[in-house]
């Protein structure tokens, strides 16, 4: 996975969505945050939305959030001046930047519950894990609780896949991913976070990763 400032290097070669031109194309300061998190956006224009919140356009400062210091150091957090409603139904004030995307923070414990809404499967499902442990005969009750235990969840629906391979005379294309996300974290116990993943990597003219 790449850094975000090498997507916003990126974001001046790459192409915009198909449907759009560049008189269509918005700027920063136009982006609404709902559409980040909903995966409407294309990789470049999410990228240099996501640089601009506290560079010079300072669009976090002007929108009035408010930044939340938390224990998780891969989180940017902030809170909204008002609510705002993702996945149909589900209301907050509180956000979060990766490396690579945006997050909704839901007042949810159990991720499951929204992840069937979407269509999203956990990656890290531990009934496999626990139907191998009973087979085996091996594992203690103990050791079984507290697979059962689990509450972990992580979870992706990629709606975007598309190589762009290098034109005549470039050295290298991209491969842009964009990925609808569910997931739990032990640093927000009884928080659901759903949003989206925006990655662009460089690849050569045979469409690997360099």
């Amino acid at each position: 996975m790449k850094p975000i400032l090498l997507f916003a290097a990126l974001s001046a070669a790459m192409p915009v969505a198909a449907s759009a031109t560049p008189s269509e194309t918005p700027g920063p300061e136009q982006i609404d945050i709902v559409d980040a998190i909903e995966c409407r956006l294309d990789a470049p224009v999410y990228n240099g939305f996501a640089l601009a919140l506290n560079g010079e356009e300072k669009i976090a400062d002007e929108r009035g959030w408010v930044r939340i210091r938390n224990k998780n150091f891969l989180m940017n957090e902030y809170e909204l001046p008002a609510p705002i409603v993702v996945a149909g139904h589900y209301s907050t004030r509180r956000i979060a930047f990766t490396s690579s995307g945006v997050l909704a923070i839901l007042d949810l414990a159990d991720p499951a519950l929204l992840a069937r809404e979407q269509g999203i499967d956990n990656a890290v499902d531990p009934s496999p894990l626990i139907e191998v442990m009973i087979a085996s005969g091996k594992a203690t009750p103990r050791e079984i609780e507290a697979a059962t235990r689990s509450r972990k969840f992580l979870g992706e629906k990629i709606l975007v896949d598309r190589a762009e391979l290098p034109a005549p005379g470039d050295s290298f294309g991209a491969r842009t991913v964009i990925g609808r996300n569910v997931s739990n974290v032990t640093t927000h116990p009884g928080r659901t976070l759903y949003g989206c993943s925006y990655r662009i990597e460089l690849i050569d003219e045979h469409g690997k990763p360099f």
